[in-house]
């Protein structure tokens, strides 16, 4: 007996032992959760955000939007979390009321002051969702569907990353990566002084900083990484929905991991990604060996599929992802989030006339004088499409080099602060060469003329240039019947000439914000500083190397190593571009549209200083002033649906152009485009749906098994009106065969909503005749 007893005991003492030993040298530090959703809105009528182009309007999808979210949080202790939107921008007013929502549904375990939303700066997404009436004038005011689309979306996406919060880990890394942008306004980088800019190789950032997330139980379940690059490889003539580089990306990194899993791969190849991202079913589906003749007889057994009512949620089950995401773990989450990417563009080739072919004015951005012909050249030119796709794969194997090599793990504490700070009339204290001091303001928001220029990513009209510190007597004349400011705002802004003087216009409401978000995300070693603007590039780097002296400074030991330093562009709000004094002389785009003044970013700097002194030595700060809520204000005269129709005979979801009989295509390089009778998406979004869907027939059962949906950038859905004002609409879907598509049986299927005049909405389908891919 004592024998048993004294076994006993030591068993007792071995497992106990066991587990103290497991929770001390646990490689998990933290809890860590993952979320995803869509976000894409409108896919009609809705002037999208970004180009301030009227005419380009939404009419259809590339690929849809998503909302990316990590939260990461001490076992019991404070949590961070960042969400990442495939929009413009994030907006002020979308962020308080996903906050209240928050509020509502956790008390105060997620506030403004621990939640980061910030954009990735894609210009081709429906706009209409700030509160500021500058940013919804070409959207002709508030569009609700844009606003809402975004706000559930946040909220879904968080309410999913904390359902799934498990022990895991954070590990880190960095890469260079050379080919993904250039600096679209170089005369004005060369103002800054030359012996800051003999310190850097480049004159953008090339660094990706990257962030893997890995699962106690089930491995890597997400990543998320920074790197400055514009989001305008999608043209201002572009109408089709689109996450442009950094959403290709997404997908394509989402859908690597996916296939590896399914293929139990561990690596990639060059075959894997040279030509589309497969998609994972290629994998899954028996690759038939069945003749050519043969699956041509049996493609004839099946015809177009006319138009005939459907279910809500049928776009939803019969979509490609929800189909394959096994139920018992969680969904690999993928972001490539933006940083200050002010004067980065995409389009790498540089900037040329259309009428010569010969580069643009250095200084200017000019051709002949004027702005209208100058243009930036992707990667794909003339191709957008092809130009989205290389950025995003750029990005993409870089991330992927990153995520394959991260070996630096996150260790220590998870904080975070945040303030308020009214930007029109900041006192910032400026330390001058002799060691004095002067304190100076920042100036109510007001644009320059070079804003009305645009850029070389997306020109402006009439007469305005790039590096106009002068203006012209008539826009001044048409300035001045809007609001002529005084001669204190004219020089506070000085060399900027006020073409719009944002900040002291009210009528009917703000036509611009004060008060901005300024927030620090700590995760161990590694600080996000989310801020709701563009930094240039070189505004970026004083801003991430006085946040990392300050740490430093700070004598905190836990800071002994390596400080990680982010910036999260357009973040929890937007107030357009901030450049470093220097450029602001330029007065090319960015300083132009830099709204406070030639001291902005001493404004940021200073801030942030604070905000960081604050976290280091675990001190609070006060919240600051509390920005308006102007959703009450808002107004919209986007025209309504009135209601939708079809020819007399016909019904929605009927094919109009159908495939020819007997059609035979190959992989990598055919196209077939199927048109349908539709109605207007706006009736319903079909949010985590989808509204076309190419579909592969299971010879066994004949049953049909979705392959592509309009998630993916090889299919296109394109909707259409006769004309303007027209009750009836066509839907065009164009699916580009990929290499990776596996031969066989095939058919595009349409879902779409109709409303009736009485204003109900009754769902629809319809299907095209079968084809073959060899």
């Amino acid at each position: 007996m004592e024998l048993l007893s004294l076994l006993r005991l030591w068993t007792s003492f071995f497992y106990i032992s066991t587990l103290l030993l497991l929770r001390v040298y646990s490689h998990s530090e933290y809890l860590i959760g993952m979320g995803s959703y869509d976000i894409t809105g409108p896919a009609a009528d809705v002037n999208m955000m970004g180009y301030a182009n009227m005419e380009q309007i939404a009419s259809g999808i590339h690929f849809r939007l998503r909302a990316r979210t990590f939260i990461v949080s001490e076992p019991e202790g404070k949590r961070v979390v960042f969400v990442n939107i495939d929009a413009c921008m994030a907006s002020q007013i979308v962020t308080l009321k996903v906050i209240e929502r928050l509020k509502a549904r956790y008390g105060d375990l997620y506030t403004e002051k621990n939640v980061g939303i910030s954009g990735i700066h894609t210009h081709a997404g429906p706009g209409g969702y700030l509160q500021y009436v500058v940013y919804i004038i070409t959207s002709l005011g508030f569009v609700r569907q844009s606003f809402d689309a975004l706000v559930d979306g946040i909220e879904s996406s968080i309410i999913q990353a904390h359902e799934n919060l498990r022990p895991g880990s954070v590990f880190i890394n960095k890469g260079e990566l050379l080919d993904a942008g250039v600096n679209r306004s170089p005369s004005a980088y060369l103002y800054n002084p030359s012996g800051e800019r003999s310190k850097h190789k480049y004159n953008v950032d090339k660094e990706m900083t990257l962030l893997k997330f890995v699962d106690d139980q089930w491995g890597p379940v997400g990543s998320f990484n920074w790197f400055a690059t514009h989001g305008t490889s999608m043209s201002r003539t572009n109408s089709l929905i689109s996450g442009d580089n950094k959403g290709a990306a997404a997908r394509f990194m989402e859908d690597w991991f996916e296939h590896k899993n399914t293929a139990e791969r561990s690596s990639y190849s060059e075959e894997f990604i040279s030509d589309e991202i497969p998609r994972r079913v290629s994998s899954i589906i028996d690759n038939s060996q069945d003749s050519h003749e043969e699956l041509l007889e049996l493609a004839s057994n099946f015809e177009a599929q006319p138009g005939r009512p459907a279910t809500r949620i049928s776009s939803s089950a019969r979509r490609v992802r929800s189909a394959l995401r096994k139920a018992d773990r969680p969904g690999f989450v993928s972001a490539f989030c933006q940083t200050n990417c002010g004067d980065v563009s995409p389009n790498v080739l540089g900037a040329f006339c259309l009428d010569t072919g010969l580069p643009c004015d250095f200084n200017h951005s000019t051709c002949g004088g004027r702005n209208e012909l100058c243009y930036g050249r992707g990667p794909g030119y003339p191709d957008e499409f092809e130009s989205t796709r290389i950025i995003g794969e750029r990005q993409f194997k870089m991330a992927l080099d990153l995520f394959n090599e991260a070996s630096e793990q996150l260790r220590g504490k998870v904080d975070y602060r945040q303030v308020y700070v009214d930007f029109s009339q900041l006192n910032v204290t400026l330390v001058k060469k002799d060691g004095n001091s002067e304190v100076v303001k920042t100036c109510p928001a007001a644009m320059g003329f070079a804003f009305a220029a645009g850029t070389t990513d997306g020109p402006g009209a009439f007469d305005f240039t790039q590096g106009d510190d002068k203006g012209n007597r008539f826009w001044r004349m048409v300035r001045n019947v809007l609001k002529p400011p005084h001669k204190k705002q004219m020089d506070c802004h000085y060399p900027k000439p006020i073409l719009l003087d944002t900040g002291e216009m009210t009528k009917p409401y703000d036509w611009a914000p004060s008060i901005l978000s300024l927030q620090i995300l700590r995760i161990g070693n590694l600080f996000i500083l989310s801020v709701p603007g563009e930094f240039t590039t070189m505004a970026g780097r004083r801003l991430r190397d006085a946040v990392k002296r300050q740490l430093r400074s700070s004598g905190n030991k836990e800071l002994s190593g390596e400080i990680h330093v982010v910036i999260a562009g357009l973040a929890n709000g937007y107030s357009q571009y901030v450049t470093t004094f220097e450029e602001y002389q330029a007065q090319r785009y960015e300083g132009a549209s830099t709204l406070f003044g030639p001291h902005t970013l001493s404004g940021y700097i200073q801030e942030f200083k604070k905000l960081s002194k604050s976290l280091v030595l675990d001190r609070p700060v006060q919240p600051g002033p509390q920005p308006p809520d102007l959703l009450d204000k808002q107004v919209s005269f986007l025209t309504p649906v009135v209601m939708d129709t079809t020819p007399a005979g016909d019904s929605f979801g009927d094919v109009i152009s159908d495939v020819p009989k007997n059609l035979s295509l190959k992989r990598g390089n055919d196209l077939v485009t199927v048109v349908f009778q539709s109605a207007c998406p706006r009736n319903d979004l079909l949010t985590e749906g989808t509204f076309a869907l190419v579909e592969r027939l299971e010879r066994e059962d004949k049953t049909w098994t979705p392959v592509y949906d309009d998630d993916d950038l090889c299919l296109r859905f394109k909707w259409s009106r006769p004309k303007k004002l027209s009750s009836r609409s066509e839907a065009t879907v164009e699916w580009r065969i990929p290499e990776s598509a596996s031969p066989g049986v095939y058919r595009i299927t349409h879902f779409g909503a109709a409303k009736s005049l009485f204003g109900s909405v009754q769902h629809f389908t319809g299907s095209s005749s079968a084809f073959v891919v060899t």
